[in-house]
Parts: C-alpha cells; structure tokens; sequence
C-alpha cells in the first residue's frame, strides 16, 4: 500500500489545530524540526521520515496510526473515534438526523456492494 502524504499532512494540521490551535512553528519546536519542513510535512510536499513521523505525534500526542490510518488497512478504532469527536458538539436533533443517515447510508451501501 502506498502512504497519502497528503492525508497525513492533513491530520497533522488537524492534529496541531485540536492541540489548542497550536501554531505550526510550536509544532515544530516540539518535535525538533525546522518550520519549513513541518509545513511541507503538513502541505504533502515531502516525505515525511517515520523517525520524523514518530516526532510529531509525540508532540501532537496522538498515536501514530491516527496519522496514518488514511494508508493502514486496520484503522476501525481511529475512525470511531474521529466520528465522535465530529458529533461531539451535536445537539439532541442534529445526533438523531446524523444517527438517522448513518443508518440508511450503512443499508445503501450493503444493498450495493451485496449486487
């Protein structure tokens, strides 16, 4: 399987924006890395080094394969727990409307994939 860099960069920033809006050079203070790479770590423009990559999700303190769970085939726990960090800040409504979708979008996709 080939990495998204792009992906991880994005979870980066997400990462860093969770982290109190922490600022992109602090991120880089943190894990020991100049800002110029950070922010090509983050925009996809470069390889980011697993040694790099371990850095930064210390810094971040997150695990690993939230970083990477876009390119890892087992990554079921990371994305349940971005769904409820998403509806986190939901209302009664909004749950019952997005509790709603999730089931007829589960039911759709089985009957399409079962075809």
């Amino acid at each position: 399987m080939v990495l998204d860099y792009d992906a991880i960069g994005a979870r980066i920033k997400e990462a860093r924006f969770r982290r109190d809006n922490m600022s992109q050079e602090r991120l880089a203070e943190l894990a020991g890395l100049s800002t110029t790479h950070t922010s090509h770590i983050e925009t996809g423009n470069t390889k980011v080094s697993l040694p790099a990559l371990v850095k930064i999700a210390n810094a971040l303190e997150v695990s690993l394969d939230e970083l990477v769970c876009d390119s890892i085939i087992k990554a079921k726990a990371v994305f349940e727990g971005e769904l409820a960090r998403t509806i986190s800040d939901c209302d009664e409504l909004e749950i019952r409307v997005i509790t709603d979708m999730a089931k007829t979008l589960k039911t759709s996709m089985r009957r399409r994939l079962g075809e």
